[in-house]
């Protein structure tokens, strides 16, 4: 008996796996929050029908169990429990069905914004660039480039590539996209607390993959718009078109065309 109940245990301190969390982060933006209530509610449900699954099968093992040669009394037919039984899990998975459909369209929503960031990864690195404003920010391998967004407001983003595959990728956001050469995926996120994040490629991309990272900034709106007219000057409107051009040559030929100046932004 008290190795039945060893096994249990033991399997779950082993799994790490921590209350009310159930291993996951909550995440810093409202679609990756929405996200781990989903999980919490999956992981709850998941330990209710496996308990009682667990129970039923002690309760018949020991109400059942031999105690003699004798066969005991044979049923069937029980109609009200083979309905139960049967219309109950129906339920379940109807329930979680539409909780996963409530969720997943939060997370695919691209509401109005006005703060539009083009993203584009290439071999090994990435670029940011504001439409609408003189903002660039290019880096690659170890230089870590950062992608400036404001708090509290949907950020819309197009994500490109210009070689191969690559994931965009910031763990405190629980958030991943696919970076495609020839497609534009389009997604919105609204951080909630300011802070630098992590971001990097998930998508084995080639000898320097490990090395292609970037971080994204979140300051306040006030800060953000600090950020934006930093660039208003002559020099780096100049940058900022020229960024644009060679984003547009990079996508239509899949060859980089970076200028010699390899970062710009602030």
């Amino acid at each position: 008996m008290r190795r039945a109940l060893a096994l249990p245990l033991a399997a779950l301190v082993l799994s790490g796996c921590t209350v009310p969390g159930f291993g996951a982060n909550p995440g810093d933006t409202t679609s990756s929050k929405s996200v781990f209530h989903l999980w919490q509610g999956f992981s709850i449900g998941a330990v209710i029908v496996g308990g009682l699954v667990v129970v039923l099968m002690l309760w018949s093992i020991i109400r059942d169990r031999r105690r003699g040669d004798e066969i005991p009394v044979q049923t069937q037919y029980h109609i009200p429990l083979e309905v139960t039984y049967t219309v109950v899990p129906i339920l379940i998975v109807i329930g979680l069905f539409a909780a996963t459909l409530v969720v997943e369209n939060k997370e695919v929503a691209n509401p109005s914004s006005n703060v539009v960031v083009d993203v584009n990864a290439f071999q090994w690195g990435w670029e940011f660039l504001y439409p609408g404003h003189n903002a660039f920010v290019y880096g690659q391998t170890t230089q870590s480039p950062e992608m400036v967004i404001p708090a509290g407001a949907n950020v819309h983003v197009n994500l490109t590539s210009t070689d191969v595959m690559h994931g965009f990728y910031v763990h405190d956001f629980n958030f991943s996209r696919y970076a495609q050469p020839g497609v534009t995926n389009q997604f919105t996120f609204l951080a909630q607390n300011t802070g630098t994040f992590l971001g990097q490629c998930t998508q084995l991309c080639g000898l320097y993959h490990s090395l292609m990272v970037f971080q994204v900034k979140v300051v306040t709106p006030a800060q953000y718009q600090t950020w934006l007219n930093s660039f208003n000057n002559p020099a780096d409107e100049l940058k900022a078109q020229a960024a644009a051009t060679a984003l547009q040559q990079e996508l239509a030929t899949g060859v980089s065309t970076k200028p010699a100046n390899t970062k710009f932004g602030r």
